[in-house]
């Protein structure tokens, strides 16, 4: 036979014998924590603490990038196996504790039978040396490719179609990522930087965030960038990170957010995080997404003359309020998305109107004008229809923005200005860095307007047709209500 090195020879058995440890696991079965609208997402039995994840970008944002992604988790009930919600990458080898580990894919899944059963109550590490692969379906979600490398778009179900993960919101976790890449490229994720080395040609960025943060919301950008820095309220570093060759463009617009900081902490309190910014991407996805610290913005929206002013500054200060809402106070189930996108909508609404644009009353008689149909379309505001197989974005409905922002508007005129604007506040003081369900909204509301909003809430949030408009009994939908 032909000479085989030692170095080679090793890692051809590691490969044989993590391809021969795939196949020994019998019966893999994919598990969920039972959302209702994604219930095979998540997965029970333990609560993820941290996650350490290390990409290596060899410059083609068409090649899969070589990752380890090491979990830190407290069991919450004895486990035989360990479930992780994965697709879209290859697994080399699992490791639980230090021992290397059965595993194999079902579906989404990585199933992985660790040497000896967990007991409830124990830290666990887990190790996964793979692939994650950028190319796929451009609608499913997950790394996104840019004009010159990678972001991620990981909302509502993705990141797991970027690294391991119990990929559901209600169960957040501190990160750290580092990221090598070409010296010519840069590299700016979530939180802050705590280093930069220089190897080769090569240079690793290490980023961690400060806070606990949802899958969801992870972001990781690679390209030729630049990465201008000002400062918000308090001293809070603000960082853009935009195509180098539109620094001086986008200049302009950019300057704009530690003014609306101001505004937002003016209307909820202090910002949650230890950093703001925008990611601005040379890429076409549809939408702009908040993820945590660092927005995503297409590009497009920016430099593309026929958009007014008030609406770019307006959806701006839609991704900045989801840093509260959504992003710090996290929804427990997908169901509770209204809470997110109403209340980013609400702020970008009001936003508007003290900036040139519609008038927040306007708005609202036009989605109350919609809104039954709205509901019959999606469902109702905190009960929305599952999402179109394949289409996982349709779950962002016309019914969980314009529609849920007019929930608030309509708790606004039952309780008043000044009980609203405390239960604004305490809802993102009273979560923070955790997760939130609709019955803790409606029992936060109650007891700030100090009578039992159980009933008002419901039919707004829950119902079929769109209640009475409190104040408003002129105002009319002109759609049917669901027939169910």
């Amino acid at each position: 036979m032909p000479f085989i090195s030692r170095r080679l020879r090793a890692a051809l058995l590691a490969a044989a014998s993590a391809t021969l440890v795939a196949a020994t696991l019998p019966s893999p079965v994919p598990l969920g924590i039972g959302d209702p609208l994604f219930p095979e997402l998540g997965n029970p039995g333990y609560d993820v603490r941290s996650y350490d994840i290390a990409f290596t970008y060899r410059g083609d944002n068409s090649k899969p990038l070589e990752a380890v992604t090491r979990i830190d988790a407290r069991t919450t009930e004895p486990l035989d196996r360990i479930n992780l919600d994965f697709a879209r990458g290859t697994v080399r080898s699992v490791d639980v504790n230090g021992l290397r580990a059965e595993f194999a894919l079902k579906d989404e899944d990585l199933v992985i039978q660790p040497v000896g059963r967990l007991p409830a109550g124990v830290p666990v590490r887990i190790t996964v040396h793979h692939t994650s692969d950028p190319t796929g379906a451009a609608d499913s979600g997950g790394w996104v490719r840019t004009a010159d490398g990678l972001a991620m778009a990981n909302q509502a179900d993705a990141a797991h179609r970027v690294f391991p993960s119990n990929d559901h919101p209600a169960d957040k976790a501190y990160f750290t990522f580092r990221v090598t890449a070409p010296q010519d490229l840069t590299v700016v994720a979530n939180g802050l930087p705590t280093g930069a080395v220089r190897h080769g040609a090569d240079t690793t960025w290490t980023y961690r965030t400060a806070h606990p943060m949802a899958t969801e919301l992870a972001q990781v950008s690679i390209g030729r960038s630049a990465v201008l820095h000002r400062t918000g309220p308090h001293g809070l570093p603000v960082r853009d990170v935009v195509p180098a060759a539109d620094r001086e463009r986008l200049e302009p617009r950019l300057s704009r957010t530690p003014a609306q900081l101001e505004w937002m902490e003016e209307q909820v309190g202090r910002y949650p995080f230890e950093a703001y910014g925008l990611l601005v991407a040379d890429t076409r996805t549809g939408f702009e997404l908040e993820t945590q610290t660092l927005s995503l913005f297409e590009r497009a929206l920016f430099l593309e003359e026929h958009y007014p002013d008030w609406y770019v500054d307006s959806i701006m200060v839609h991704e900045l309020a989801h840093q509260w809402f959504g992003d710090s106070v996290a929804p427990r189930r997908w169901s509770d998305l209204w809470q997110n996108e109403g209340h980013a909508t609400w702020y970008e609404a009001r936003y508007a109107e003290e900036h040139g644009g519609p008038s927040l009353e306007s708005r609202m008689r036009t989605a109350y004008t919609r809104s039954d149909g709205w509901r019959a379309a999606g469902g109702p505001p905190a009960r929305p229809d599952a999402p179109v197989p394949g289409e996982k974005i349709s779950l962002f409905r016309p019914v969980v923005y314009d529609g849920s922002a007019l929930v608030l508007y309509a708790l606004r005129q039952e309780i008043g200005q000044d009980a609203f604007d405390r239960l604004e506040r305490s809802w993102v003081r009273r979560h923070r860095d955790g997760d939130a369900g609709t019955e803790d909204f409606v029992r936060l509301a109650s007891r700030t307007a100090g009578r039992d909003l159980a009933g008002f809430l419901d039919a707004w949030l829950y119902g079929t047709k769109t209640p009475p408009m409190p104040g408003h009994p002129d105002w009319h939908s002109d759609a049917p209500a669901r027939q169910r």
